[in-house]
């Protein structure tokens, strides 16, 4: 497994973890996606897209994708008993009326006060806003799954989003490659750090003010 894959699949691992028997779970594209895969045998979710499947399964193995059934960004999915369809009204209707029990999105930045960007890039193309604003919003648990810095090694968690905000005050805890980070009324608070790094090395790559747990857990 490349590096980048080992990361990626790290960070879905951990936030499978805040899944529980039962809930209903909707999952944004890329990191998210891998979060079934992290699931164990006996908790058992129905996930939800919002092009109209509740019941998703793992990624399928190749060659064995069913062209017809995909998620929200266009990639194959399998399906697990009891899944059912639905058109896109009901899914987003799903959404509006508050059944999902958490969302695992991925962010571009997200602030001090958990507001979330995730949608776009100025300069850069996108089909749109898409769910995000709905899921971002209307989920009991919004959970956002990225790397701590971006390409230029800049922080991603700021005091203040730059870029066009997807939703205000909406996260509830970040998940990146270095730390779990809750979002809480008295500010960031760090939980988890991630081996082989420490809560310094975090605190000097996160553009905002960290509180450090007393109970800090260093996940090896």
């Amino acid at each position: 497994m490349s590096m980048d894959k080992e990361i990626r699949n790290r960070i879905a691992k951990r936030a499978a973890q805040e899944i529980q028997n039962g809930m209903i779970v909707n999952l944004g594209i890329g990191i998210p996606s891998l979060v079934p895969n992290h699931l164990p045998e006996d908790v058992h979710v129905m996930f939800h897209a919002e092009n109209g499947i509740l019941g998703m399964g793992k990624s399928p193995e190749k060659g064995e994708e069913d062209p017809t059934l995909c998620n929200a960004g266009g990639f194959p999915v399998t399906i697990t008993p009891g899944a059912s369809y639905f058109d896109s009204a009901a899914a987003f209707g799903m959404i509006r009326s508050g059944y999902l029990d958490i969302t695992i999105l991925g962010g571009l930045e997200v602030s001090e006060k958990g507001d979330l960007a995730n949608w776009i890039v100025p300069g850069k193309r996108v089909p749109g806003i898409g769910g995000a604003m709905e899921l971002a919003k209307k989920a009991k648990k919004v959970i956002v799954i990225m790397n701590h810095c971006n390409k230029k090694g800049e922080p991603k968690i700021l005091q203040s989003c730059t870029l066009p905000l997807t939703a205000k005050e909406c996260v509830s805890m970040i998940i990146t490659d270095m730390s779990v980070i809750e979002v809480t009324n008295h500010g960031l608070l760090l939980k988890e750090v991630m081996a082989p790094f420490t809560a310094e090395e975090v605190a000097q790559k996160t553009g905002a003010a960290l509180n450090i747990s007393e109970n800090l857990i260093v996940v090896k």
